[in-house]
């Protein structure tokens, strides 16, 4: 099974060329990501966070309850159809997301091949840092994540990612 990530402009496509069941949107201002009709509302989680790596004001950093929800969220998938994880660009939170999610639902998984997976498949991945670090942390990766985004380097300077998606095995 896959995880596919997108930017909001390419989610509805998405969702329709691949037949996903769930969303897990990541954003400053989820209430703009609209659940396309063939997604059930209960499977279409809103994470509000905008895309930060340190507290700032009137800014929503990644905290521990957002991980929290979403490792919730990710662990209830029940992987009989695709998952797609997007943010506004496709670029930071979302890649961050997607990391984490396989990163839980295949604990035994290297970080390092994961991470080269997803720069193979995305050019201009470049994971929020701080949702990384809280991941790593909630799901006691003893750093190894941090380490392994920081080794994948930062990606290519793009306003909005290209679709793409990463094997969960």
């Amino acid at each position: 099974m896959m995880i596919h990530v997108c930017s909001l402009a390419e989610l509805h496509p998405t969702v329709a060329a691949i037949g996903a069941s769930h969303i897990i949107t990541v954003m400053g201002k989820v209430e703009k990501a609209q659940t396309p009709a063939s997604v059930l509302d209960a499977n279409h989680l809103r994470v509000s966070m905008d895309d930060i790596t340190e507290i700032a004001n009137g800014f929503t950093a990644p905290a521990a309850a957002h991980i929290d929800t979403t490792l919730d969220f990710i662990r209830r998938w029940d992987r009989r159809a695709p998952l797609v994880v997007h943010c506004f660009a496709g670029i930071s939170r979302s890649t961050a997301t997607a990391f984490m999610a396989v990163c839980a639902l295949n604990p035994d998984r290297d970080e390092n091949d994961i991470a080269s997976a997803m720069r193979a498949a995305s050019p201009s991945a470049s994971p929020n840092r701080l949702i990384v670090q809280l991941a790593d942390r909630a799901l006691g990766r003893d750093g190894r994540m941090i380490r392994a985004v920081e080794h994948m380097g930062p990606g290519a300077a793009v306003l909005e990612g290209r679709p793409f998606q990463i094997h969960l095995e």
